[in-house]
């Protein structure tokens, strides 16, 4: 993994994947993408082997300033080996999980779809040119176990779970369609386990239970997985310890 592009660089599980990625690999060249690069760490702001650029995945006209800044780096003919989609949105200032079918809105169900699950697809459309190398391509789209429908016995959570689960099908659909026009290729959903971060912070008594992860151990998981998958594993939906998930 010496060439990637990871989206949502800003966040704590992409801010933490870059540096880990830095840190392991002397030779790895990162593209971060967030709404606002000078937001990302100061860490990642200031490496030689980083370029920051803007993107929305809200807003698809931001994707030709992605290209732009990826030509400047990458060339398109000797393409990238990994793609990390690590943007997600469970709540905002005006949006928060929902407990009950009352709480559903449209507006933040479309937002949540635009950031979970749409702006992955639009993106890898994007980055088409840079995935039609012969070396194999990872592209790994950070989901999680709620956007499971086998595994939804809880309930509630209608825009984050339909999003995520909204994600999956487009990994599953993709992973149909990648391996035609540029194989090798394995094309995962991951989830991360549960994390410190933003995300997490406002659930942090109702986690008390459950086995928290630091953003650094969260991004040592999920890059042991990647290094562990080939083009068999295309099509899967792993968790932050390699075993299998339901969809």
């Amino acid at each position: 993994m010496k060439r990637v592009v990871i989206a949502g660089v800003s966040g704590a599980i992409g801010a933490a994947l870059a540096q880990a990625m830095l840190d392991q690999n002397p030779d790895s060249q990162v593209v971060g993408l967030c709404r606002v690069p000078d937001r990302a760490p100061a860490a990642l702001q200031e490496a030689d082997r980083v370029t920051l650029a803007a993107w929305d995945a809200v807003d698809s006209g931001s994707l030709a300033s992605v290209t732009k800044a990826l030509s400047s780096v990458i060339p398109a003919g000797e393409g990238i080996d990994t793609l990390v989609y690590a943007a997600g949105l469970l709540h905002s200032d005006n949006m928060f999980p929902e407990k009950r079918l009352e709480d559903l809105s449209a507006d933040a169900m479309g937002r949540a779809f635009a950031v979970n699950a749409t702006g992955f697809a639009l993106l890898v459309r994007a980055l088409m040119p840079w995935l039609r190398h012969r070396e194999l391509k990872r592209i790994a789209a950070v989901s999680a176990k709620v956007g499971s429908i086998t595994d939804n016995r809880l309930g509630g959570w209608y825009a984050y779970r339909s999003s995520k689960a909204a994600l999956n099908m487009l990994v599953r659909t993709l992973a149909v369609e990648l391996p035609r026009r540029c194989k090798p290729v394995a094309c995962l959903a991951l989830h991360p386990g549960t994390t410190e971060s933003a995300l997490s912070e406002p659930f942090r008594k109702s986690l008390a239970q459950l086995t928290v992860h630091s953003p650094e151990q969260t991004a040592d998981h999920l890059l042991n997985v990647l290094r562990a998958v080939g083009a068999g594993d295309n099509g899967r939906f792993l968790s932050w310890d390699g075993s299998e998930l339901p969809w």
